[in-house]
This record gives structure tokens, C-alpha cells and sequence, in this order.
């Protein structure tokens, strides 16, 4: 397989949908202290897709970010990328040469490459689903590896112990006119959405000046669900980011639903080339009562609609309804809003080192979680 690589700036990084591959994302980043590195590559399409001759080629780049585990060591990690998406059948070759090509750039300390997948998973076929509809998830890990290495030459993709982005998410389709939108959504959903506007809850763009107000609501959330509490460090990035302008294609609102003058529930929305994604949601636990949780999604939907979006990303469920999942509760409140769910290959690796890629590995089995 012939691939052309070379290191690019990030800031020069193609506009995308994928929020996690754009240089406003590898500005977030940078000011956690999370260095990034661009490369633009240039593939040939009949190595990339089945049925296809000739000599034309694609040309696309990604961002990789470094994810130390010690002082020294770190991971190559590309979120949802690379974003080109090849045939099945090539899959695996694809991403051999792209990490030998990666390999001579990466250094003495990087234990290897993840690249987290945004790709359709090979196992979304008519049989991987029961008579109900609903997925019967992934083969084992053994089984998975197989199917990938099957074209390389080496052997050497591994499934990662755990997903870093999650692997399944819903999409929305906003091409259809908001009534054709509402009546895909579950009755329960736009009943919902009607009570909260019939009960005066609104929602407004509050920008930066609320995010003292976003992280209060983020706190308690995070509190009531037994979830990890990020600093507040972490969503000032993503306003300072945007602030910095490095990437004009990129527009982040931060939304609030209010009851008077109380605030209930908040989200942050990115808007990048045609996809607006649901990046981070939080809510109070007053008044649930008036679904102020259900009047933010609609507006957020309705403003993607008006900036021209043509799809709406919810951004992470449960694969199934497990009521044991943990995201089982999202599953179920993200469906209401109609849209389909989406498969991911999720995170697979390809180790540099391996005995160090082993005991990394065998760490992450005991604290398996996403985090971006």
C-alpha cells in the first residue's frame, strides 16, 4: 500500500465534522498541556477501496495527541481518526503502512499508536441484531483481531482494553423540515418538549460569562451519578480556544435552560463543517419536573437547523438497553429524539514497544473509562 506522509501544523488541519480532529481541538488541548503533532498523508483510492482502479489518489490529514503514562512514555492517540474510511477488506493494511510510516517520526518513548475509530463496526450486519432490533454488540476480542489483521502483514492491530471517546453514539438526519424532525421522536420526547415550553422554560446562548454558572450544574451532576468531576480548567479550554479564533469553521455555544431566572440544565454545542455535536451536558436537580433537559436538546437541535447543520451528533449511549450499562439512562433519553444509532470500531492499537504496550494494557483493564 502506498502511503505519502509528512508532518503538518495543526492550525493548517482541514476543516472537518470530527470536533476531536480540528485545530480548534488541538487548541483545547494545548492549553491543558496536552502537546499535538498534524500530518497530512496522500493514499492511493484502489488501496483504499475495493472495486476501485487507476491512479487517483486521496489526499487528508489527522491530529495526534500525546498521552503520557509516565515521565517519559506516552501514546500516539488519534481521536475518531484518521477520518478516510477505507473498504473493510483494506482496513487493516491501511492502518499497518499509515503506523509504519508514523513509526520513524514518533520517537524512542512512544509504546505505540491508538487509533480510536470512528468507523462503521464490521458487526452491524442484518444477523448482529435479535428479532427485536437490538445489537448483539461486538464478537469477542480474539474474534475482532482476527478480522482486522486478516490483510497485514505483521499481525499487530490489537483491540484496546477500553474505548477512550465512546464507541456508539446517535445521529440525527437535519435535513427534513423541524415538523418531519418532531415526528420521528418518540411521543413521550415530544411531549416533553411541549410541557417545558408550555411551562415557560427558555433556553439562552450565554458564551463564556456562563460558565461559573455551567460548572456548578456540571458539579452537581457529576455528584448525583458518581461520575469522574473534571476541573473547571477544562471546559475554560474549550471557550479560550474558540476565543483564540485558531479555527474560524468551529462555532461552541454554551446553551442554558432557564425557569425565571433560576437555571436548570446546560450544554455545550459545537457546530464544525455541517455536524453540530453535543459535547457536554449538565442539569440541576430542581424542577425536573419541567424538562428543561428536553427544551435545551430541541433549541440545540432547532439552532444547528439555522447554522445549516445537516446532522446532529448526541454523542455517546449505552451499545444496547442493558439496564446494568452505565450509559443505559442516556440510551434511553437521547432515542426519544428519534435518529439512529451508530456503531464505532472504537480504539485499537497498534504497540511500538511491546512489552511496555503489555503492562499498559493490563493497567487499563482495571480502570476502564472515556475521557477526551
Amino acid at each position: 500500500m502506498d502511503i505519502r506522509l509528512e508532518p503538518k501544523d495543526a492550525r493548517d488541519a482541514y476543516s472537518t465534522p470530527i470536533v476531536q480532529q480540528t485545530a480548534f481541538w488541538s487548541g483545547v488541548k494545548r492549553r491543558l498541556g496536552i502537546r499535538s503533532r498534524a500530518f497530512e498523508y496522500s493514499v492511493r483510492n484502489s488501496d483504499l477501496y475495493c472495486g476501485v482502479g487507476g491512479y487517483s489518489r486521496t489526499n487528508a490529514d489527522f491530529i495526534m495527541f500525546y498521552q503520557f503514562v509516565n515521565r517519559e512514555d506516552y501514546i500516539a492517540y488519534l481521536p475518531y481518526g484518521p477520518e478516510v474510511e477505507p473498504s473493510e477488506e483494506r482496513q487493516g493494511a491501511f492502518l499497518e503502512e499509515l503506523s509504519e510510516q508514523l513509526r520513524p517520526h514518533l520517537g524512542p518513548h512512544c509504546i505505540g499508536i491508538r487509533y480510536d475509530l470512528n468507523w462503521r463496526s464490521h458487526w452491524c450486519r442484518e444477523e448482529d441484531f435479535d428479532s427485536e432490533g437490538l445489537w448483539r454488540g461486538a464478537p469477542k476480542r480474539e474474534f475482532q483481531e482476527m478480522q482486522l489483521n486478516f490483510s497485514t502483514r505483521n499481525w499487530n492491530l490489537r483491540k484496546s482494553s477500553t474505548n477512550v471517546l465512546p464507541a456508539d453514539t446517535i445521529l440525527l438526519d437535519l435535513n427534513e423540515p423541524e415538523e418531519v424532525i418532531l415526528g420521528r421522536m418518540k411521543p413521550k420526547t415530544r411531549y416533553n418538549i411541549r410541557l417545558a415550553l408550555k411551562k415557560g422554560i427558555e433556553v439562552r446562548d450565554m458564551g463564556a460569562k456562563a460558565l461559573p454558572l455551567w460548572y456548578g450544574l456540571y458539579r452537581e451532576t457529576a455528584l448525583r451519578n458518581g461520575l469522574h468531576l473534571s476541573p473547571i480548567r477544562c471546559f475554560q479550554s474549550v471557550v479560550a480556544a474558540k476565543l483564540d479564533n485558531v479555527d474560524p469553521s468551529v462555532t461552541v455555544k454554551l446553551l442554558v435552560s432557564y425557569a425565571g431566572e433560576l437555571p436548570l440544565a446546560a450544554m455545550f454545542l459545537v457546530l464544525s463543517a455541517g455536524r453540530a455535536t453535543y459535547l457536554y451536558g449538565a442539569s440541576s436537580s430542581l424542577h425536573r419536573e419541567l424538562m428543561p433537559t428536553y427544551a435545551l436538546q430541541w433549541q440545540a437541535i432547532r439552532m444547528a437547523k439555522t447554522c445549516r447543520c445537516s446532522e446532529y451528533d448526541l454523542f455517546g449511549v449505552a451499545p444496547n438497553p442493558a439496564p446494568s450499562h452505565p450509559m443505559y439512562g442516556l440510551l434511553r433519553f437521547k432515542q426519544g429524539f428519534g435518529g439512529s444509532v451508530f456503531h464505532q470500531l472504537g480504539c485499537w492499537d497498534y504497540p511500538l514497544q511491546p512489552e511496555k504496550y503489555a503492562a499498559l494494557s493490563a493497567l487499563e483493564l482495571s480502570s476502564p473509562g472515556y475521557y477526551a
